[in-house]
């Protein structure tokens, strides 16, 4: 039996929404880049992001966004070391950041789920040993109960795997960028020759 995972409808709306945002958004420095080199002013990621309404980490993160004003800096006779400049501690402390949220809100579903079993522990136990002092209408209310609480651990159990999911996500991210930042390094030492 194969064990295909099937994307969430909502996950990927997001994922496609979040691509037609990061889309537009390059749209929007390629117009930045092009209106400064219009105006002759100084090309800086500071410029671009403040022209283009975009955040500098967008100008560091996105391959295209990071191309149009290397380019256009490097045009310019502006230096490319300027677009590295922070990077990497900016970079590593949002990656480290948000791992450190994902693992603090994974803490925080497994001890309410822990909570909600004991809760439901508690609840049997009572339903148990006073079934027959109880009349119908109290023990259809805590039934009832007893099934919203089952459907809340259910559901927190789902939110604790999507947590998790997150949590590896943002592991892999700073995997990512740890080696992202690496080969900007190197190619920092060791510039290509000019042609």
């Amino acid at each position: 039996m194969n064990n295909v995972t099937v994307p969430d409808p909502r996950t990927a709306a997001a994922l496609a929404a979040r691509s037609r945002s990061a889309e537009a958004a390059v749209g929007r420095v390629h117009d930045a880049v092009a209106r400064l080199r219009h105006e002759r002013a100084p090309i800086s990621v500071a410029a671009v992001a403040c022209r283009a309404n975009v955040s500098r980490t967008f100008l560091y993160t996105n391959p295209q966004a990071r191309a149009a004003v290397s380019a256009a800096m490097a045009d310019t006779g502006e230096r490319q070391n300027q677009i590295l400049d922070g990077q990497d501690a900016e970079h590593e402390a949002t990656w480290r950041e948000r791992e450190l949220n994902a693992e603090d809100a994974l803490k925080t579903a497994h001890a309410e789920i822990l909570a909600q079993r004991t809760r439901i522990g508690e609840l049997l136990g009572q339903i148990r040993s006073l079934e027959a002092e109880w009349a119908e209408e109290s023990i259809q209310r805590i039934t009832t109960e007893n099934t919203t609480l089952r459907q809340r651990v259910r559901q927190m159990t789902a939110d604790n795997r999507v947590l998790d999911e997150r949590l590896k996500a943002a592991r892999s991210n700073v995997r990512f960028q740890d080696r992202r930042i690496a080969d900007l390094e190197a190619r920092l030492t060791d510039p290509a020759p000019a042609t």
